[in-house]
């Protein structure tokens, strides 16, 4: 069992990072089944860094520990009828484990839910961060208003790192009001181009849509979410229904069904029963997600699904040594394969992101190079070397 070593304050940790090893930054541990697995020669406990420290819901800025759990989080922010607006998906069902998931590791993860199509991804909500570099040095980056910088933006470099970079303690975000309601269109019988084209339309109509998403079956729906008052969402969903007539009959669903059925898309809940089935993200340009799926299902026995209006694809596959990586990465011509449920020799084995160009694959080592030299935290994490 690898030895854990739990600090309580930011000195403490930089004393211990400065001593070098191989290094695991672990919050509550719900993803450490995402990316490559890891050989560390210690844990960093990182559940010390707790607590809101400083939330003004009048300003919409909110200042917590990277151990914070969501949990506490949304508990705070729903009180004042706010929210974190991209929507942060609770994964725990998906990779067997359990939901009490940190603020760090959502940041260091970069995980976004269906809203990102109009309020944007996780990364453009962070604000500021502290944390200490793989040197041991603490430092601070960004701030507490959205214009807070000059040159580049350490705090958002971060988003999307896996903890590769640095150990952060601290994270500042930007939340917003949460809707008053929520409905959605749903159009029956749809086949995956048609859905493609329908989310294209909604997506350029004034309707505000907040969720689109195709789900496959008998029959297949195509789902577009509406929020905000009462009468503005009546009426938008309306207006959407006639400015969609084209692809049929439309229904809806209201709030409450609206509400669980746009929580289980999140949370990837139609693919996460199958324990036999491995588990791909794709991102893709949304024009071409249809034909992307039918070049895999040429070759594979999938089951799949689409968010932010197709340029989602989530994608369980049989389970096999390589994960059929070859064939799903040699489909998608436009965009970027990700395995993101697997057993640990499989992500071993493999290229668990999309690999890079050289040219980026250079940027990237520059990058790691500047923040953790001597590959202290999460070594191996992203890419086999890095």
């Amino acid at each position: 069992m690898t030895p854990t070593f739990k600090p309580q304050t930011t000195p403490e940790l930089a004393d211990y990072v400065a001593l070098g090893g191989r290094l695991e930054v672990v919050g509550s541990g719900t993803k450490r089944g995402l990316g490559r697995p890891l050989q560390p020669e210690t844990a960093i406990d990182m559940s010390g860094f707790t607590g809101i420290s400083l939330y003004e819901p009048e300003e919409l800025v909110l200042e917590a520990g990277a151990g914070t759990p969501l949990s506490e989080i949304e508990k705070a922010l729903a009180k004042n009828n706010q929210q974190l607006a991209f929507e942060p998906p609770d994964y725990s069902k998906l990779l067997g484990g359990e939901h009490k998931g940190t603020l760090g590791g959502l940041m260091a993860c970069g995980l976004s839910g269906p809203r990102r199509i109009k309020a944007g991804a996780a990364r453009d909500h962070i604000l500021g961060i502290a944390g200490v570099s793989g040197r041991g040095e603490i430092f601070k980056a960004g701030g507490r208003v959205v214009k807070n910088v000059t040159g580049f933006d350490v705090a958002k470099l971060m988003v999307g790192s896996y903890g590769t970079l640095a150990a952060l303690t601290s994270i500042t975000v930007k939340v917003l009001p949460a809707a008053a309601t929520q409905e959605t269109l749903v159009f029956n019988g749809l086949s995956d181009a048609k859905a493609i084209q329908a989310m294209s339309l909604a997506m350029q109509s004034a309707c505000d849509v907040s969720g689109a998403a195709h789900l496959p079956g008998t029959p297949s729906q195509t789902l577009f979410r509406l929020e905000g008052i009462q009468p503005s969402v009546v009426y938008r969903r309306q207006k959407l229904a006639s400015h969609l007539k084209i692809f049929g009959a439309s229904d809806h669903l209201d709030e409450k069904d609206s509400a669980s059925e746009w929580k289980a898309i999140r949370d990837v809940e139609r693919l996460s029963a199958d324990d036999a089935r491995f588990v791909w993200k794709l991102s893709v340009t949304p024009s071409k997600a249809a034909e992307t799926v039918a070049r895999i299902s040429k070759q594979l026995d999938i089951q799949y699904f689409y968010d932010w209006a197709g340029g989602l694809v989530w994608l369980g596959v049989p389970r096999s040594n390589q994960a059929y990586a070859y064939i799903i990465r040699n489909c998608v011509h436009d965009g970027h394969a990700t395995l993101f449920r697997a057993e640990d020799d499989v992500r071993e084995r493999i290229e668990v992101f999309q690999p890079q160009l050289p040219a980026l694959s250079g940027l990237t080592r520059r990058v790691k190079a500047s923040f953790d030299p001597n590959g202290v935290f999460n070594h191996g994490r992203m890419y086999k070397d890095i």
